[in-house]
């Protein structure tokens, strides 16, 4: 791995010495200083982390906070388990509090998500990795991008040969469409209105970038300020260094007059590291990435093994 840190380098051959293989490469070339620390932390751990002992919760949760694809909802099958389901129910009957954190935009919610929002009365949603979030249907936060780097990553990626999109007012946008785009979508259920490059008005809030690409190697010379982070094989989301789950869930809470130490969050990607790593217990399902098992209190089962009811009976929630 090779990672540029204040002017300095931290080679191969370090790395090594900290008995770590180097597996892959970072092409960022501004990379915020908190972000680097929990990038550090996470390699560290990944060796070393054992999730298998259930943590003692110190209080229970007023909220909890689920991602989408792979934790609440199973994409191969496109169905919430029926486990999940019930596992709701009986938080809200307990009187604690349930939210959606998820990158998914508002609007292209699966439908069995859809309906489970109705049917359990979820009031919270924080969507677009945190850049947006509603209360009751109403806006809580809304972070968009400067106009200026949309402008900036377009050029790029329009360079680079790449598709890519915009996430704009919830909906999702494709400036630049190859297959690999419609696959990647088609396949998560998520739809799409398409737009070329010379229609799209600047001023209007693009609040997350979406480019397609399976080479993990292709270099994207980013504006300062902005990052990237994989949400799938082929699907890479570009936002602002300060943007995560893990902000728009801290607004929300501001909101609603609770704290971090009243959060239990469910996260199986990347996307939710900055999520778990906040709340007074971070869980990643089963079926997690590596990188986020190795900040997690406590793995529970796959999401398709009634992870989320299994998970939340043994910390003693239901």
């Amino acid at each position: 791995m090779c990672i540029l840190f204040g002017g300095g380098k931290c080679t191969r051959a370090n790395w090594r010495l900290l008995g770590y293989e180097p597996k892959c490469r970072i092409f960022f070339k501004h990379i915020h200083v908190k972000l680097l620390h929990s990038k550090i932390k996470i390699m560290l751990n990944l060796a070393h982390h054992d999730q298998t002992t259930v943590p003692i919760l110190k209080q229970l949760p007023k909220i909890v906070f689920f991602d989408i694809d792979d934790t609440l909802y199973i994409k191969a099958e496109r169905r919430i388990p029926d486990s999940a389901v019930a596992a709701l129910h009986g938080l809200k009957a307990r009187g604690i509090l349930v939210a959606i954190a998820t990158g998914r935009a508002r609007r292209v919610l699966p439908e069995p998500v859809e309906q489970l929002v109705e049917d359990v009365g979820i009031d919270l949603l924080v969507t677009v990795n945190g850049q947006r979030s509603h209360y009751r249907g109403e806006p809580l936060t809304q972070y968009a991008l400067a106009p200026e780097h949309v402008q900036a990553v377009s050029a790029t990626l329009a360079q680079a040969g790449m598709s890519y999109g915009y996430i704009m007012d919830d909906a999702v946008v494709a400036l630049a469409e190859d297959e690999l785009f419609r696959d990647t979508l088609a396949k998560l259920g998520i739809g799409y209105s398409r737009l070329a490059p010379a229609d799209f008005d600047p001023q209007t809030p693009v609040y997350q970038i979406l480019a397609f690409s399976t080479d993990n190697r292709q270099p994207l010379d980013l504006p300062e300020g902005l990052r990237t982070v994989r949400w799938h094989d082929s699907g890479i989301d570009i936002l602002d260094t300060a943007g995560s789950k893990a902000r728009g869930i801290e607004h929300a809470l501001n909101h609603l007059g609770l704290m971090w130490a009243d959060t239990l969050a469910f996260g199986d990607g990347v996307n939710d590291i900055e999520m778990l790593q906040h709340a007074a217990c971070g869980v990643a399902m089963g079926n997690a990435r590596a990188e986020l098992k190795a900040v997690a209190d406590y793995v529970c089962p796959p999401a398709w093994e009634d992870g989320i009811y299994r998970g939340l009976q043994a910390l003693g929630v239901l």
